[in-house]
């Protein structure tokens, strides 16, 4: 895959992640502390990323670098990886709340499966 192709896949690949989030190109860039500019270049395949670009757009994310080079080159996001990375992010009083809500969704599955 040539240099220009490889921009253009990572930036669709990083447009399906906003989308697939329910967020605009803006409020990805203010979360992640990036110009709306700098993704609207990154998603169209017209600028190559700094390391330090990328770590904040991962933190706009709110995913790992890892996570998002890892979903680029399987061509999906693994759902289990993200929602470690989303835990990593939390706080441990928000991380006690999530752990409530799981056990009760884990609950409910459970008996709809009896």
């Amino acid at each position: 895959m040539a240099v220009s192709d490889y921009s253009r896949a990572f930036g669709a690949h990083v447009r399906s992640l906003r989308r697939a989030r329910g967020i605009t190109q803006d409020v990805l860039a203010q979360r992640s502390g990036l110009s709306p500019d700098t993704i609207r270049r990154i998603e169209h395949g017209s600028f190559s990323a700094s390391i330090d670009t990328l770590r904040k757009l991962c933190f706009g994310f709110g995913i790992a670098p890892s996570t998002l080079f890892e979903s680029f080159e399987l061509g999906h996001v693994d759902a289990r990886r993200e929602l470690l990375d989303l835990l990593t992010l939390a706080t441990t009083t928000e991380v006690v709340s999530i752990t409530r809500v799981v056990r009760v969704l884990l609950d409910e599955l459970d008996a709809h499966r009896r």
